[in-house]
């Protein structure tokens, strides 16, 4: 009983096979198909251009998630230019994030004007961030950048010359890359900053502002001799004076601004020598009404020595009225000169 079921298994099986062969089959073919139809125009493309790139290696491209389009167009491109690239390279550069038909570009239009540059060093320019291509482009037409640069909101670098006249000015720099410093190298803005800081620098140095308006060449000469592009990714290759326009007289308001100082402070230490002239003057007001009393009170003293010496028989009458007369006298003159001095105490009467 067990061995019937067996066989009509093995029969079922030996049926069913063959079908499963044909369907895996039609699914390769099936698949071959569609990678075909997908590949052939990209490979026909590259055999026409004889970019030596085969249909499997598409196909693999496809499996790595690299873009077929993207490396047999580059490489299309390169061959028609008779720049020779790897296509190894080409997908590692694309598998690394950069732009392949960039970096094309670049190393066409540097073959094309001579600059001998390499797909190693275009890659790494690439990777770093910047533009190949506007670099290439930069070295082989310059570019000119405004100094100071009007987006930072400034229109002008202002000096001052050493008469104190304040000078305003704009320059022009021509500059074009530096491909061999373009990794780490210092971008426009301090190229810039650098140009600001020389003009500043030559006109604060000149004499007169007259020299600058005269020759306004000279500024550019002397900043240019400086060597600013050292360090950067470019080299300057002039740098013209746009425009110079006298300022305000710096000097001058400095003077006058320095002069009213010095005017404030002698107001204050006349101020402080005048409150020490008033305090004087009290204490002396003072010590003079001291003294006046002290001499009040000597005055005081005078009748009791008057009837002391007569009492005791040192004072005569006659001697009295001689001292009467004498008081008198005193106290008319006194009044006659206007001193307004105060009368000498009268003598005590007889009897006291």
């Amino acid at each position: 009983m067990t061995a019937v079921p067996a066989m009509l298994l093995k029969t079922q099986v030996s049926e069913v096979w063959p079908w499963l062969v044909i369907v895996v089959v039609g699914l390769i073919i099936l698949m071959a198909g569609l990678f075909v139809i997908r590949f052939f125009g990209l490979w026909l493309q590259a055999y026409l251009a004889g970019a030596k790139i085969s249909f499997f290696q598409i196909i693999a491209m496809s499996l790595r998630r690299v873009s077929p389009a993207v490396i047999v167009q580059a490489k299309i491109t390169s061959v028609q230019a008779d720049v020779p690239v790897e296509t190894k390279a080409l997908e590692a550069h694309y598998l690394a994030g950069g732009n392949v038909p960039n970096v094309i570009r670049a190393l066409i239009a540097a073959d094309r004007a001579g600059l001998g540059l390499d797909f190693r060093v275009a890659t790494g320019i690439d990777l770093a961030g910047r533009n190949v291509l506007e670099a290439v482009q930069t070295c082989v037409n310059p570019k000119v950048i405004d100094c100071p640069d009007p987006r930072k909101g400034r229109d002008t670098l202002d000096a001052v010359a050493k008469d104190g006249i304040q000078l305003r000015s704009k320059a022009r720099v021509t500059v074009k890359t530096h491909l061999a410093r373009l990794i780490g190298g210092a971008t426009e803005e301090t190229i810039i900053a650098r140009v600001g800081e020389g003009i500043v620098s030559a006109i604060g140095s000149s004499s007169t502002h007259k020299e600058v308006l005269e020759n306004p060449d000279r500024i550019s000469k002397a900043v240019l001799s400086k060597g600013l592009d050292s360090g950067t990714s470019f080299e300057i290759v002039s740098i013209d004076v746009a425009d110079v326009d006298v300022g305000e007289n710096i000097g001058a308001r400095l003077q006058a601004d320095q002069a009213d100082a010095d005017k404030r402070v002698a107001q204050a230490k006349a101020e402080e020598r005048r409150a020490m002239a008033v305090a004087l003057e009290q204490e002396m007001v003072a010590e003079v009404q001291s003294n006046r009393a002290k001499v009040v009170l000597a005055e005081a003293e005078i009748p009791l020595a008057i009837a002391e010496s007569f009492r005791s028989g040192n004072l005569g009458i006659m001697d009295y009225y001689r001292l009467r007369n004498i008081q008198a006298d005193t106290d008319m003159r006194r009044s006659v000169a206007g001193e307004g001095l105060p009368r000498s105490p009268a003598p005590p009467k007889e009897g006291h």
